[in-house]
């Protein structure tokens, strides 16, 4: 064999070793991607979740809201949780994260993970397993998920509108956006089925009120509407609420389809949802079929939950979930 052959020879055995020291280095989100590292990782945010939605019921809309802010933003790797620095302004301060709260109890879920498994569970892991476990609480489908994510180091909130869907949006740029993470039309349909549950505040939905109340809305409706919202310009630290599904606003359920084809939808993207010819067949076989909705929630959540994740060598596991570790190291 000449030289030159075995040179190249060596030079393919080099990049084969090279690409499987890669893909062992980085296996990318796996199932049970804490089997060996923290076994009990994911029997511990269970726990947690329960007893935190024992003590405080809401706590099970705040989670499911994080997933949506953080993973839609780019990538799912937990900057939704960053506090502000000097140098960067915090996701959660941004006016599409008015109303998200209750970070503190994603902090008791990391604290608990600690002291099972020090410096092994990332933020962004307990971000999406604790969204999956606030579903359950509710009533809703448990999902099987891929772990093995890790922390970014920054914060988003310069990027945030430019990815994250506005409520008053035409739903040809919400479509879009969801597309942009590879959501289908009926994916959107049934991520947005997550207004099932929660509360609005009155600052999101005024403009439907007032001056006039708008046209489109259910009459039946208004005066409900009217009562918890009467001041045309909201106190935003007020706690001034509308329940998104007054009949079953505890359990995730496809009553909210129903709503919204009776006009009912507090916001316009759920009102543009039931309307919109590319999206209203979808939202009607929801409305008949909740295993159906079930089904393709549990898909589209998935696809959420992998968007462009931090694996491998990238980013890192955060002692703390709001705050960097190069901050405090």
């Amino acid at each position: 064999m000449s030289s030159r052959a075995l040179f190249f020879f060596a030079l393919l055995a080099f990049s084969a070793v090279s690409c499987f020291a890669e893909n062992e280095e980085d296996p990318g989100l796996v199932m049970d991607f804490y089997k060996d590292s923290c076994p009990q990782a994911e029997d511990v945010i269970r726990e947690q979740v329960k007893l935190l939605y024992k003590r405080h019921k809401n706590t099970a809309f705040s989670w499911l809201r994080n997933i949506f802010h953080d993973c839609a933003v780019q990538s799912c790797d937990a900057s939704l949780l960053l506090d502000s620095t000097r140098r960067s302004l915090s996701e959660k301060e941004m006016d599409r994260s008015f109303g998200m709260r209750n970070f503190r109890y994603i902090e008791e879920i990391k604290e608990a993970l600690e002291r099972e498994c020090p410096g092994v569970v990332s933020c962004s892991d307990i971000l999406v397993l604790s969204a999956r476990e606030g579903v359950v609480r509710l009533g809703g489908p448990f999902i099987p998920l891929k772990t093995g994510r890790r922390d970014g180091r920054r914060s988003r909130a310069e990027i945030l509108e430019q990815y994250l869907p506005d409520h008053n949006e035409s739903m040809s740029t919400v479509l879009e956006k969801f597309a942009d993470m590879g959501i289908d039309t009926p994916g959107l349909v049934a991520l947005l089925g997550a207004h099932s549950v929660g509360r609005t505040h009155c600052v999101k939905l005024v403009y439907r009120l007032y001056p006039e109340v708008d046209p489109q809305l259910n009459p039946d409706h208004v005066g409900h509407m009217l009562k918890k919202c009467p001041d045309a310009i909201p106190d935003p630290k007020a706690v001034q609420y509308v329940r998104n599904d007054r009949g079953t606003p505890m359990i995730f359920d496809n009553n909210y389809y129903r709503n919204i084809l009776d006009n009912k939808g507090l916001m316009m993207v759920d009102h543009q949802l039931a309307t919109d010819k590319r999206t209203k067949p979808y939202v009607k076989k929801m409305a008949k079929s909740q295993d159906y909705f079930f089904k393709e929630f549990s898909r589209a959540f998935t696809i959420l939950s992998e968007n462009n994740p931090l694996t491998g060598t990238k980013g890192e596991i955060r002692q703390q979930c709001n705050v960097a570790n190069k901050i405090h190291n």
